[in-house]
């Protein structure tokens, strides 16, 4: 099996900094309508569907974008659930086999990150603890939203470039969660 990221529809350079906006109280009614949205097209077939990231967490500065972890059975039988969330505005951007057959799934109105990832996979509960505990612990929240904007300023030649630069401060916030 293949560690590779397959980047079925190609973005385009981004060569700026990130642009993160105060937080916005619309953003839970984004997701809400994108959860709506998901459970019409894929019905009984999601196992779950959670809020993530930056904007699911009330205070926090974010880029505008609505993160969403969906729980199918299979993540890797992409005929049981991507054709549906097509025809529902999505488009399938990241395949990656070799990290708990992740799919990334684009929307466009409003920007959405669709995380999709099979029943049992221990990374949705690492996703989940990391939003759970920055909603519950106002110290780390300012913490992340420090590294955030210090990091935002730079330029990024790809937007996954900046959100690696997180990574140190997000697996200490996640150990402390799943401590």
């Amino acid at each position: 099996m293949s560690d590779e990221v397959e980047y079925v529809t190609p973005e385009p350079p981004h060569n700026a900094p990130v642009t993160l906006e105060e937080y916005n109280a619309e953003w839970p009614r984004w997701y809400a309508a994108e959860e709506a949205k998901i459970r019409a097209a894929l019905g009984d077939r999601v196992v779950l569907v959670e809020h993530c990231g930056s904007t699911s967490v009330p205070g926090l500065a974010a880029k505008p974008l609505i993160d969403v972890v969906l729980v199918v059975p299979d993540s890797a039988d992409e005929a049981a659930y991507v054709p549906a969330l097509v025809e529902a505005g999505y488009y399938l951007r990241v395949r990656e086999r070799g990290w708990y057959e992740h799919r990334l799934l684009k929307g466009t109105a409003p920007n959405v990150n669709m995380h999709v990832f099979s029943a049992g996979c221990a990374e949705v509960e690492r996703m989940l603890a990391f939003r759970d505990r920055l909603r519950t612990h106002d110290e780390e929240r300012a913490e992340y939203e420090r590294v955030k904007r210090a990091l935002a300023v730079r330029t990024w030649e790809r937007v996954q470039d900046y959100a690696d630069a997180k990574t140190q401060v997000v697996e200490g916030i996640i150990a402390r969660a799943l401590g």
